[in-house]
């Protein structure tokens, strides 16, 4: 029987370098996190700097052997597998210290925490036995999850020949991770990607063994109920179980942003939740099927399932409301944890920045090769650095990594849209089509807009450990969510988890909006941003997509006044003001033509 997770939120996937050593510093604590897969490079440079920390011994793995890529991701899986254990053994040894990792394990604990509790029942009968077996079998550390994303998967060469598509730098990633120590779970995102669905199907480790334990769990990152049922029908008609579904914000978050057509986080989540019996059955259903045909041990009930969210949380109130109205395992808290230099890596300019970060600052950008729009942050040091090649006037980034050299538009081998070879050729190709020069300028500042964050977006990881990064002043990426612009302090790990759990309030504007409310008023502007780029005539998709935009946003605005006019919980001391907000966006959302013959209502 699996023991109940300590914490009542996790740290997702921040970035590549920014939480990529996450779980060293917080695992042994309870909290768990998520590594992002993508840059193996990185992971063979901090697998070094560890093991001198640590004094481990380390054997470097070069590019030049087979499968190099995955080798590289296990091995550094396992070390910060093993440190976080050793880490733990050390934490629940030191349970008669009174300042010691243990007291603060168990102060960080929410006070309704039934772990918590029973711990302060047994102090009260003190016997050194008692309590040692008492925290073997009741502490667990936090989980260390891993993130593939599924749009991330470029093929590979060797010797100018392609390599099979195991290669993949998706499928090596996956490979790496369950060719690892780590019993845990692997988070996908970015959207339903079958062929490497198909490669999960592969891997023994994803099947329930003879007492229907998955030693390789599988998290789906997903947008709704929709996308969940597919999706977990997908990979159950192949046996493979999937353990948590993760709901986020297609908006009011970090990192890529996802937008949908206008479907809000709460009607989202309630309808995961009316619907969760639903979802284990069908998928259930199909995975006894699929488990038997291929003479595998089969549960006769359905195994766990978590569903989690995230996306714009900010107070302790909406993380109470979340976890106890729809029923959540866990509430993901990702950009206020930026400002926490005990849990990722954040160099002190970026810090800085962050810190300073208001509204405007904060912004949707295009700047990701992958072609997902991108949160971004103004004046980070990556854009500065793009902005100085195109003075020079040699636009784009040297490729060093190509992680995103996705683009066959040029033949192969495939080149990033943000890479100097890449955006050369684009120019050249510009020039000759007979462009007028608006529109040739419009069209190059499209390409040149592209930047280099899969070397961005872990060079901080580089900069606040002191290891070499080829480059004196190398730039920095960074894709914190809106929610940025309302905490604005460097905060330790006790005072970010004080506030998650309202023993505490790091937020000093009075004026920051609920998340609801502000999910609502980035996705009003989203829509104003659509229809403002869109050249008339619409066509009849067009007409359609902007239709149905407008009526789900109107559809949510109504579960939010109904929510908030009947909910017996939170709220109550600002439910005038959440209504009138809703009217006002309502009001906002009415005002827009969404019809080409109709102008604004004013």
């Amino acid at each position: 029987m699996n023991k109940p997770a300590p914490h009542s939120f996790h740290i997702p996937v921040l970035g590549i370098g920014y939480s990529i050593d996450t779980p060293v510093k917080v695992a042994h604590l309870g909290v768990s996190s998520v590594i992002s897969l993508l840059d193996d490079m990185l992971m063979e440079k901090l697998r070094e700097f560890y093991s001198k920390k640590f004094d481990l011994p380390f054997h470097g793995i070069s590019e030049k052997i087979d499968d190099f890529r995955a080798k590289r991701i296990t091995a550094y899986l396992n070390l910060v597998d093993k440190i976080a254990k050793d880490k733990f053994e050390e934490l629940k040894a030191t349970y008669d210290q009174k300042t010691s990792e243990f007291h603060n394990y168990i102060d960080m604990l929410h006070e309704s925490s039934s772990l918590k509790q029973k711990f302060e029942q047994l102090k009260q009968d003190w016997n050194g036995l008692d309590v040692k077996s008492w925290i073997h079998e009741n502490l667990t550390m936090g989980s260390i999850d891993v993130n593939i994303m599924t749009k991330v998967d470029k093929e590979n060469y060797r010797d100018h020949v392609k390599l099979p598509i195991e290669y993949n730098d998706g499928h090596a990633a996956l490979r790496g991770f369950v060719r690892s120590d780590l019993s845990s779970s692997v988070v996908l995102s970015a959207g339903m990607s079958p062929r490497l669905y198909n490669y999960l199907e592969t891997f023994d480790e994803f099947y329930p063994d003879e007492s229907f334990n998955l030693r390789k769990k599988i998290t789906l990152k997903v947008s709704d109920h929709r996308s969940a049922l597919i999706q977990g029908k997908y990979l159950a008609k192949k046996g493979l179980w999937v353990s948590e579904y993760r709901i986020e914000s297609g908006l009011n978050c970090g990192g890529h942003a996802f937008p949908t057509n206008g479907f809000l986080l709460g009607p989202v989540l309630d309808e995961i939740n009316r619907n969760r019996e639903d979802l284990i059955n069908q998928t259930f259903a199909l995975l006894k099927v699929a488990l038997k045909a291929k003479n595998r041990p089969c549960p006769e009930q359905p195994m766990e399932i978590k569903i989690t969210a995230q996306g714009g949380v900010g107070t302790a109130e909406e993380h109470q409301f979340l976890a106890e109205h729809y029923q959540l395992d866990s509430v993901g808290w990702g950009t206020p944890f930026l400002l926490v230099p005990e849990v990722v890596n954040v160099d002190e300019y970026t810090l800085d920045l962050l810190c300073k970060a208001k509204e405007e600052d904060l912004f949707i950008s295009e700047i990701s090769p992958l072609g997902v729009p991108f949160n971004n942050l103004r004046g980070n040091t990556k854009d500065l650095e793009k902005e100085a090649y195109i003075q020079q006037n040699t636009p784009g980034n040297p490729c060093p990594k190509k992680y995103a050299a996705l683009s066959n538009e040029f033949g192969e081998p495939t080149l990033c849209t943000a890479s100097r070879k890449y955006q050369k050729l684009k120019i050249e190709e510009l020039k000759s089509s007979g462009l007028d020069e608006t529109q040739f300028q419009n069209e190059y500042n499209k390409v040149v807009d592209k930047s280099c964050i899969c070397v961005g977006l872990g060079t901080s990881a580089l900069l606040v450990n002191h290891l070499d990064t080829r480059i004196e002043k190398p730039g920095v990426s960074i894709c914190p969510g809106p929610n940025m612009a309302y905490f604005s302090e460097v905060m330790t790990l006790r005072e970010m988890v004080d506030h998650i759990y309202g023993k505490i309030n790091v937020i000093k504007r009075k004026d920051r909006p609920h998340m609801f409310i502000k999910e609502l008023m980035i996705y009003i502007d989203y829509l104003k941003s659509k229809l403002d780029e869109t050249e008339v005539p619409w066509s009849d998709k067009q007409q359609e997509y902007f239709t149905t935009f407008r009526d789900n946003l109107d559809k949510g605005i109504q579960y939010y006044k109904e929510l908030f006019a009947n909910v017996k919980v939170n709220f109550m001391d600002k439910k005038t003001k959440l209504i009138a907000d809703l009217e006002k966006f309502e009001l906002q959302l009415k005002k827009l033509p969404i019809h080409q013959n109709e102008e604004a209502v004013v």
